[in-house]
């Protein structure tokens, strides 16, 4: 087990240099950052001096390094770089400290905040959202599959597999203006829900107030594309489950419908599923991009939107490796459970 945790862990890291090489020469190359910066209105000097400060005069190969030692978690930093860049965690040594320490994001161009500050910020959003499309798509999607693979060949299989070839092809960006438009805005006054809307409302007197109801619409678009996908793969695998000899035995046995189906049928029947739902939910943090921006919700995809349209790029480039690191972590964690659940699976 360890050694099959340590050899992905090792993988991870290898895919996560790769995406950090890719995002430095993909945004590097776009616009002025210095100009970025000080907007048209700055003069000569001080650009040249912000080029300074960034080691934009600099050649490419040095940039790229101080920008893998400024994002690496192990690094190499002197005492005034630690308290200009305010890094955070354990310095050994004297005028050049080894460093382990926060990964540092650097700053946004538009805000001069710290991009994992912003990161940070945004990102409970994101998770929240994701985990209620996660669950919507798994009660549903198993029950549904349960329910089209006991009902074969009825029209209740037949209603589950065109919703759920529907829910696979319709794109989530559709989705979401379809149904803010719908529940959102012609139906409000019966539904209650907003077109835009985030998890908390600011009230200038009573702080922060918790609105749930922002978070239905949003949830059900990000879970309609996992949702058809766990509804066919519970479908597909009860079959084959359904199709074996000891539940025929469990049926001769005497057992009632309902234990045979949910206590043995699915049990077994669950581990592909599992494998889609840890699966699917890295990539809906990854997929919720589009989704909060239709739908107004502040999350880590809103920031990066945003970010994009006024070409602050040390947000982006940011939001790109933390929802890269997720994505990792999260597929670690499916290998993982997936040897868990199924003994039959070997983690050498």
């Amino acid at each position: 087990m360890l050694k099959f945790i340590t050899r992905k862990i090792f993988y991870g890291i290898l895919v996560l240099a790769g995406v950090v090489v890719v995002v430095f020469f993909l945004f590097q190359g776009f616009g002025d950052p210095a100009r970025l910066v000080l907007g048209q209105a700055g003069d000569s000097t001080t650009i040249k001096n912000i080029r300074k400060e960034l080691a934009l005069d600099q050649p490419k190969w040095k940039q790229f390094a101080l920008y893998l030692n400024d994002v690496s978690p192990v690094a190499i930093h002197s005492k005034e770089d630690i308290q200009k860049k305010q890094l955070k965690g354990i310095f050994i040594g004297g005028d050049q400290k080894f460093a382990i320490k926060v990964p540092y994001l650097r700053r946004s161009y538009q805000t001069k905040k710290d991009v994992g500050d912003v990161l940070m910020e945004a990102l409970p959003g994101t998770i929240i959202l994701a985990l209620a499309a996660m669950l919507i798509a798994t009660v549903l999607g198993v029950l549904l599959g349960i329910l089209a693979a006991v009902k074969q060949n009825t029209w209740m299989d037949t209603s589950s597999i065109f919703a759920s070839v529907l829910g696979i092809s319709a794109p989530s960006f559709f989705m979401g203006i379809v149904l803010a438009y719908l529940f959102g805005f012609v139906l409000t006054d019966y539904t209650g829900l907003h077109m835009t809307g985030s998890l908390f409302d600011i009230d200038p007197f009573n702080g922060k107030d918790l609105q749930l109801k922002n978070l239905v619409l949003p949830a059900i678009t990000l879970g309609i594309r996992p949702l058809a996908i766990i509804t066919q793969l519970t479908r597909s695998s009860m079959l084959d489950v359904l199709d074996q000899d000891y539940i025929r035995t469990a049926y001769a046995k005497g057992l009632r419908k309902r234990t045979v189906v949910f206590r043995h049928a699915l049990r077994n029947a669950l581990n592909p599923v599992i494998t889609a739902i840890t699966g699917w939910f890295a990539e809906l943090l990854a997929g919720a991009f589009f989704v909060e921006y239709i739908f107004g919700w502040k999350g880590i995809g809103k920031v990066t939107v945003d970010a994009l349209e006024k070409l602050d790029f040390p947000v982006v480039m940011g939001s790109v490796l933390v929802t890269a690191t997720f994505f990792i972590v999260v597929n670690i964690l499916a290998d993982v459970l997936y040897g868990v659940v199924d003994p039959r699976v070997s983690l050498k």
